[in-house]
């Protein structure tokens, strides 16, 4: 009789401890944002380069801005160095479409989206 009171002890407390402590059960808060924000970056440079092969160049700029704005949110440890470079490539690319030059515009657009598309390969396989 005691061992089988303490057999119900111990799985009364167990379940317990397991109805307690539900948030180690949940998923990383930080993941979903950290997933949202390459998707909207890779939205972003998509966007900005069907409104360059359409001829649109008036909000290319604000697109590729947002673009760049959002990527800031991507925090993976493994990529920082690349998120990093692929976000100056967005910034130049910002910059040539301010100044009329497309040619590099969309150069260093097509880059930035080959790096992040990467990127978010290399997420992928973590999580």
């Amino acid at each position: 009789m005691k061992v089988f009171k303490k057999i119900l002890i111990s799985l009364v407390m167990a379940m317990s401890m397991a109805a307690i402590s539900s948030s180690a059960f949940a998923a990383p808060e930080g993941e979903a944002a950290v997933k949202e924000a390459i998707e909207s970056t890779l939205t972003g440079i998509a966007t900005a380069q069907a409104a360059i092969k359409s001829g649109d160049l008036s909000n290319v700029a604000d697109i590729i801005l947002k673009a760049a704005q959002d990527s800031k949110e991507f925090r993976f440890e493994l990529t920082e160095r690349q998120r990093q470079k692929a976000t100056n490539l967005l910034k130049s690319a910002r910059k040539s479409f301010n100044a009329g030059n497309v040619e590099a515009g969309e150069a260093e657009l097509a880059e930035s989206l080959a790096l992040f598309t990467e990127m978010k390969a290399k997420y992928d396989l973590t999580h």
